[in-house]
């Protein structure tokens, strides 16, 4: 029986080494790879390229990562919620790649299919098509985006097996499901990890086939980004 299971979140991140890209699940604070985040910032990693949505928050998520400075490169569709992420941002000590929410999951999810670019009318006319090929189709002009290349894909799931079968849960669900698959190696960090055989097939979100690794995660702060509440009556 194929096994994915390792023992540790320090064997799961072997072999990130400095310079390469890595993907990291999660929408704001919901389904991030926390353990993993974690581990890396207690290496000495660094000039990594980083496809996420979002930057975390100054104080949890890739927002510790660029505290530590270890992140050269963001490839993101929204970072309103750090200031050092603006702050480095605007002192060019970060270069970063704002792309449209759906053309960035459109790009991790062409990664996991194996298909090379796609044809899109988002952006077109603006700083983002600055550089790439532009084609009509029905009348409409689009611009050719390509599939990411990732070194890791990083991504949190709610459930998951020793053979690498993913359950997410709720809105964790995000961009973890289209990055597992879209980097060369997957690591899979899941809150309950079961054995094969355990999940319901009808169930399962990703196949194992897409994860290379997978570990249980031994804590889970799970924050809110922005918490708001009704006042009461």
């Amino acid at each position: 029986m194929i096994t994915k299971k390792v023992n540790s979140v320090q064997d799961a991140i072997e072999g990130i080494k400095n310079g390469m890209t890595i993907m990291f699940g999660g929408f704001g604070l919901c389904g991030i790879p926390e353990n993993t985040i974690a581990a890396l910032v207690n290496t000495s990693i660094s000039d990594l390229t980083c496809i996420s949505n979002n930057a975390g928050v100054d104080d949890f998520g890739l927002g510790l990562l660029l505290q530590k400075k270890q992140i050269k490169k963001m490839i993101s569709s929204y970072v309103g919620e750090n200031a050092e992420f603006e702050r480095q941002m605007l002192s060019g000590e970060l270069e970063v790649e704002l792309t449209p929410q759906g053309t960035l999951a459109e790009r991790c999810r062409a990664a996991q299919a194996g298909i090379p670019a796609f044809f899109t009318p988002a952006g077109y006319g603006t700083e983002v098509a600055e550089g790439k090929e532009a084609r009509e189709f029905n009348g409409k002009m689009h611009i050719m985006e390509e599939a990411f290349k990732a070194d890791f894909a990083i991504v949190k799931a709610w459930k998951g097996d020793e053979a690498g079968n993913l359950i997410f849960k709720g809105t964790a669900r995000n961009f973890n499901a289209c990055m597992a698959g879209a980097g060369k190696i997957t690591i899979a960090e899941v809150e309950e990890l079961v054995p094969v055989g355990t999940l319901d097939p009808n169930q399962i979100h990703i196949p194992g086939i897409m994860v290379q690794r997978i570990f249980q995660g031994e804590k889970f702060e799970k924050r809110i980004e922005q918490r708001t509440v009704r006042a009461r009556n």
